[in-house]
């Protein structure tokens, strides 16, 4: 299988090097799509042996769907740039889709522990918000997922086209994996550690994004079920027949 590690980068120049280098021991190939960064982010990663594409719009759910429709791989791996993400952590992503035991698979911090998620009053309300988005979805869906909302994941690339993602910002990370379920795909966690960054700050800020959040929730979630796993399998096996 062709597996990809996708790296969405901003002026990422001093945390990159060592992301990149931890992937490419996991992937076929490292591709960052990138923001315009001014800073040689795009030049430290082609010297590593990294592709850049760098994007006319900015936004890291613009990102993510860039990579979606535009790179051709079986299993597409999602890493965040600023050093949180442990890249040893791929193949604990990755197992559960090549043994057919899961669609998409999401990097659990509730189980493997965060870095980032304690100490401000930002992080606490992140904390919080994060915690009622998660019951809602899993009330919603029947499910026990820990998170949902972790940029580490790894997907099946096909699936990920039937998605319909629209999210321009952070707020596709929830969104995926309500679509993957509304669709009847396999999201499962995986324990992983989230470490603290070790370089920039979160563009991320509850007060400023947290009305997203809530309203991505309350109109995807609640949207009647397409069964489109099913339907696909069903598809296959007509044709076997």
């Amino acid at each position: 299988m062709l597996v990809k590690a996708i790296v969405c980068t901003l002026n990422e120049a001093p945390s990159v090097g060592p992301i990149i280098e931890g992937c490419l021991g996991h992937v076929d190939e490292v591709v960052l799509m990138d923001g315009r960064s001014t800073d040689g982010t795009c030049e430290v990663a082609t010297e590593l042996g990294a592709r850049c594409v760098v994007l006319e719009v900015r936004g890291k759910g613009r990102a993510i769907c860039h990579a979606i429709n535009t790179e051709e791989a079986d299993i597409l791996v999602f890493i965040d740039a600023d050093g949180s993400h442990d890249p040893d952590d791929i193949p604990r992503l990755l197992a559960p889709i090549l043994s057919d035991e899961a669609d998409l698979v999401i990097g659990d911090r509730l189980a493997g522990g965060s870095d980032e998620l304690h100490g401000s009053a930002d992080h606490i309300l992140r904390f919080i918000g994060s915690w009622l988005i998660r019951a809602l979805i899993n009330v919603r869906f029947g499910m026990r997922l820990g998170d949902v909302q972790n940029g580490y994941r790894a997907i099946r690339r096909d699936v990920a086209r039937t998605l319909d993602l629209r999210e321009p910002v952070f707020t596709i990370e929830q969104e995926m994996a309500m679509k993957a379920l509304l669709r009847g795909y396999r999201v499962i966690n995986v324990p992983s550690h989230e470490y603290r960054r070790t370089h920039g700050a979160s563009r991320l800020s509850a007060p400023r994004h947290g009305w997203r959040y809530v309203w991505n929730v309350l109109t995807t979630a609640l949207r009647p079920r397409i069964r489109a796993r099913a339907d696909a399998k069903a598809t296959e096996a007509d044709r076997s027949a």
